[in-house]
């Protein structure tokens, strides 16, 4: 049965904490620009002393700043983001020196006793047993059903395999999905597969290529971009099956980013780097858990732009978890670094992780 880790808030009525100093903070001179000596954050939960109380913001994310907002509240910013005339919070240290506290054990009880640090093994490899980590995610996946918001970052890996998409569809249709963040190609190759059973002009099902398979995916751009978006080309086409079809049945939201390599694109692809940037992250505030699959950029992308807590609508600080799953040890172990709590790594073959996935959670 899974449990929430619970928060221990950091004592405040203790020194060095209680006689430390207000922050400080300086107006920003232009757009885009922070003052000098402007705090950069992390992932984990920080304190800004403000008026003699400790302030922690709601909605984080690493190496922004973070602003004293005219409401009262603290606001984390990316500095292309600031505007001339924000209060930047100034500040380098991070013991409440100059009034600003990191707290990078909040989700660990502090009453336990030390435990054995000695790991023979620090790293995640093919090597490495992940039963224990898929049982744990099950229980997690069923927690974040009822309480929480799953979001799924995809590379186009699904769309060649046929149980793989059928796998997806099943998480959709079960409601472990909340949110898609992809690129054009996952987009364009499950289309593609729902289309003509093929991606990249090979069999989703025999893996065998078709003759003039190569025009599939383009002619379902072509297709898509004369129907004017996804849905409406889902409704000209009767399309019935697939990873876009579920989340356009289900209104599912989702956000599909460009790169200079895509093919077309489909309309839905935001190409401006910055806006895809700023889209995925309204995507990630939502979030309480974050699964990223056989995607580098977007593993990487999405890492930088997950705190490690969120901060729930009763005003509760829980853990936001992330989980990248990729075949290529140097993807998964980019993100090790983040904190045991908030983040799992599996090294593997996302076909083979989603089809384990919906026989754990007995849904296929």
């Amino acid at each position: 049965m899974f449990t929430l880790p619970k928060y221990y808030a950091p004592d405040f009525s203790s020194e060095p904490l209680k006689s430390a100093p207000d922050v400080r903070w300086e107006e920003a001179a232009a757009d885009g620009v922070a003052p000098e000596n402007y705090h950069s954050t992390s992932m984990y939960p920080e304190y800004f002393k403000i008026n003699g109380e400790w302030m922690l913001p709601e909605r984080s994310r690493m190496d922004s700043s973070v602003v004293f907002a005219k409401d009262g509240t603290l606001k984390v910013v990316e500095n292309r983001n600031l505007k001339k005339g924000d209060r930047v919070i100034l500040g380098r240290t991070e013991k409440g020196e100059e009034g600003i506290y990191l707290h990078t054990r909040g989700f660990e009880d502090p009453e336990e006793t030390e435990k054995d640090q000695f790991v023979f093994r620090q790293g995640r490899s093919r090597e490495t047993s992940y039963a224990r980590d898929y049982d744990r995610f099950f229980e997690l996946l069923n927690y974040e059903r009822e309480h929480g918001n799953i979001l799924w970052v995809m590379g186009p890996a699904f769309a060649f395999d046929a149980d793989a998409r059928r796998a997806m569809e099943a998480m959709v249709e079960n409601g472990y999905v909340d949110g898609l963040m992809a690129g054009n190609a996952l987009a364009t190759h499950d289309l593609e597969g729902a289309m003509f059973h093929t991606a990249l002009g090979q069999d989703i099902y025999t893996q065998k290529s078709h003759p003039n398979g190569h025009y599939n995916h383009l002619d379902v751009i072509n297709r898509v971009r004369r129907s004017g978006s996804i849905p409406q080309f889902i409704e000209d086409y009767k399309i019935d099956d697939g990873i876009m079809y579920s989340c356009v049945k289900n209104k599912i939201p989702f956000v599909l980013t460009g790169s200079i390599r895509d093919d077309g694109p489909l309309p839905e692809v935001i190409g401006n780097a910055y806006e895809g940037q700023t889209a995925m992250r309204q995507m990630v505030e939502k979030a309480t858990t974050v699964v990223c699959l056989a995607t580098m950029l977007h593993t990487i992308a999405t890492g930088n732009m997950t705190p490690s807590y969120t901060v729930t609508p009763e005003k509760e600080i829980r853990p936001v978890f992330l989980y990248t799953v990729d075949a290529d040890e140097f993807v998964v172990n980019k993100l090790l670094d983040r904190g045991s709590l908030s983040a799992t790594t599996i090294v593997t073959n996302v076909q083979d992780f989603i089809m384990l996935t919906v026989k754990g959670l007995g849904i296929l």
